[in-house]
């Protein structure tokens, strides 16, 4: 538990507009959580103008080094720049050791799973999982069986969405394993923080994200082939150009780690390796950190139209000549039926019960779940399986008659591209409002390094915050912002 402080509040209304929401700075009337103790009594001094200032200078430093997002089938511009909260989500070391444990039993699983199910798949023989869940599946990569990436890790970097509905109430929404995205966020937000708040951060012990980066390198650097000639595995990052929506984090975690940015034209396939052009002709790639769907990866193996990839790669990949980060195939663990199973995968290789709990989920694929999804979908969140981005996505409680008419169509005609979740009451953060401080839903997103023999979890992650009033969606896309996250130490 958690202790509080007795203070006086101004301007800050959560009890009173969402009763039934767990608020992480305000537990009732004039009592403040303590992570958030010292954050209020600054606040309570500050100059509410002068933050409103230097907000408007994080928008503006923002969209001067190209912190936008592309969105895609919308006639308007599709260039935004993500909206970035001045006051930060603030968790204690006690809540983050607890997350921290759930987190890494979660990933490991999930990386023991993707070896099992691209070789013996003994889950399904044991009847944990359904075999049409993997034979049927889209994400699933035929081409990866019996294929053990270097070093045997599967999940280089890994993105697990939670969520928060309780002081000791968290649920894992979902998770990111086949490309996650956002860590350049958390690393930029950080270093606005830094420079705008100095003297926060002199008095608020905050534990650092600044050396993501180099753990990055370092962990694709370990998970190098055997065959590496060299202590310092070349590693480059794979983007498939400008005009993706997260460019922007491509180029500069290249630039951060110290890796090189290429493209499919300045990549071939010689002599059984990948090498990428240079001004000295082309050099041997060791690693490559992909930001490149499987389906675009390899004309030769996967989409023969793609010219986002490279010829010849997954033979020099199955060869056991490049790792490939993270590995092809790993986008079945993303899928949102499978993740109803996840407590079941968790048990099945760890031994243990999981630490972080499910949201419950009904898989409409199955008749008696459809049933119920169907009679109650004014109720319920429902996302499509290999949704993402927000899109996709029906949040009934939000939702018109005419949305939720469309969306049972929908159900109808493909229940299996669909599962439904109960309508959360998502923890609420302070943001900075025209009146003051003003509560809003947030997620979290740790971000989570895997090498042999270590996991790694930056302390913190992205906090995506949905920024209308008692809106529960908080994807960019969807108009969601982001905010700074500040893990305190003991």
């Amino acid at each position: 538990m958690i202790s509080c402080r007795h203070r006086k509040l101004v301007d800050y209304e959560c009890m009173k507009t969402e009763p039934t929401c767990f608020d992480e700075m305000l537990l009732g009337n004039d009592l403040v959580r303590d992570p958030y103790g010292q954050y209020f009594d600054w606040f309570k001094m500050a100059d509410v103008k002068r933050l409103r200032r230097k907000s408007e200078d994080a928008e503006a430093f923002f969209r001067k080094i190209g912190i936008t997002f592309n969105v895609y089938g919308q006639d308007e511009a599709d260039e935004r720049l993500i909206p970035f909260d001045i006051v930060p989500r603030i968790i204690a070391a006690k809540e983050w050791r607890q997350l921290e444990r759930g987190i890494e039993q979660r990933v490991r699983a999930i990386n023991a799973f993707l070896r099992d199910i691209y070789h013996r798949q003994e889950i399904i023989r044991a009847g944990r999982i359904p075999k049409k869940l993997i034979a049927g599946n889209a994400a699933f990569t035929p081409e990866m069986i019996g294929v053990t990436p270097p070093a045997g890790v599967y999940t280089h970097i890994a993105g697990v969405d939670l969520v928060r509905t309780g002081e000791n109430d968290f649920y894992v929404l979902e998770d990111n394993v086949r490309t996650p995205s956002g860590v350049s966020y958390m690393l930029e937000n950080r270093e606005t923080m830094l420079h705008m708040f100095p003297e926060l951060f002199t008095k608020m012990k905050v534990r650092s994200v600044s050396s993501y980066p180099d753990l990055l390198r370092r962990s694709l650097a370990d998970c190098a082939p055997d065959r590496t000639r060299t202590d310092m595995p070349t590693v480059a990052v794979l983007t498939p150009g400008i005009h993706n929506s997260a460019y922007f984090e491509h180029a500069f975690l290249a630039d951060q780690m110290g890796a090189e940015l290429v493209e499919s034209h300045d990549l071939r396939v010689q002599d059984g390796y990948v090498a990428m052009r240079t001004t000295r002709g082309y050099q041997r790639l060791d690693v490559i950190y992909r930001r490149v769907d499987d389906e675009y990866l390899d004309p030769l193996t996967f989409n023969p139209n793609s010219m986002l990839g490279v010829p010849g790669i997954m033979d020099v990949y199955r060869a056991g000549n490049v790792t490939i980060a993270n590995a092809p195939g790993t986008g079945i663990a993303d899928d949102k039926a499978l993740y109803s199973y996840m407590p079941d995968i968790i048990e099945f290789y760890t031994g243990e019960k999981a630490i972080l709990k499910n949201v419950p989920t009904w898989r409409c694929s199955e008749a008696d779940s459809l049933s119920y999804v169907l009679e109650n979908l004014k109720d319920l969140v429902v996302k499509e399986v290999h949704g993402s981005g927000g899109y996709g996505m029906l949040v009934g409680p939000a939702a018109s008659k005419k949305e939720l008419s469309a969306f049972e169509a929908k159900l109808r005609a493909t229940p299996d591209n669909y599962i439904a979740q109960p309508t959360l009451a998502l923890s609420t953060v302070p943001i900075l409002s025209k009146s003051g401080l003003a509560p809003r839903h947030v997620d979290l997103r740790p971000f989570v390094l895997m090498a042999p023999n270590r996991v790694e979890i930056t302390a913190g992650g992205l906090t995506r915050v949905a920024l209308k009033k008692g809106s529960l969606v908080v994807n960019s896309s969807q108009g969601g912002g982001t905010k700074d996250t500040w893990v305190l130490e003991d």
